[in-house]
């Protein structure tokens, strides 16, 4: 279910009143808390997953603001830690359960994941938000139809982008240390939507081979918590 802005101002004072015994992880249905629910689900970290309306100004609230000053999702509650942004809260879950999807123990494979995280969010994820935003967030919050005449000056950034990880992928199953890694979770969690979004990604092979074979993993293909 969807929790109300009173819910939860209710679960963020009963938190901080019982010591935070159970890890919890606030989201809303966008790409940024799927990568992080998904990782979750892949993991098996156990937490109490809240999700927010976002329509009823559940983030705005100042209880939520004193936490989250962004007042996005997702957040994450783990006793006294308080984390947002997702690649942090992603770093965050393998360290608690000892997983190499982000390689604590090894600072030259901390760098190569780094790289492509900076890369997702510096280059990536601008090229691809556009054709997201049109054709999913218009869609999922009745904003009216997508602007596809707009998406016609954003091709050439794809376009340079998607040649860079194309080129990369060409000899690479994974993006980074040649397993699964939090970086693919960051690259894809927009472009994993390029069908829907009529992203120009059918001549980057080795993106599009990637992407279909990621959502061979269980919980990439099915992120979102159970609705109770």
């Amino acid at each position: 279910m969807r929790w109300s802005a009173a819910v939860c101002c209710a679960i963020l004072r009963r938190n901080e009143g019982d010591g935070g015994t159970l890890m919890k992880i606030y989201w809303i249905k966008a790409q940024a808390p799927l990568r992080v629910l998904a990782l979750a689900k892949h993991l098996g970290v156990d937490a109490q997953f809240i999700e927010m309306d976002l329509m009823a100004g559940a983030m705005k609230t100042p209880d939520y603001a004193r936490l989250n000053p962004n007042m996005k999702a997702p957040m994450l509650v783990d006793g006294d830690l308080v984390l947002w942004e997702a690649s942090a809260i992603m770093a965050h879950l393998c360290i608690k359960v000892g997983s190499d999807m982000w390689p604590a123990r090894n600072p030259a494979e901390q760098v190569e994941v780094l790289r492509w995280l900076s890369w997702s969010d510096g280059h990536w994820s601008p090229a691809v938000a556009p054709f997201y935003f049109e054709y999913i967030v218009k869609s999922t919050f009745g904003m009216g139809p997508p602007d596809t005449e707009s998406l016609k000056a954003r091709v050439a950034d794809f376009d340079r982008y998607a040649a860079v990880l194309d080129a990369h992928l060409a000899d690479c199953t994974f993006a980074a240390c040649g397993r699964l890694t939090i970086a693919d979770f960051q690259l894809a969690s927009m472009a994993s939507y390029w069908r829907e979004s009529h992203m120009p990604m059918e001549r980057f092979t080795n993106v599009v081979r990637w992407l279909d074979e990621l959502k061979r993993v269980p919980a990439w293909a099915n992120p979102w918590p159970i609705q109770r």
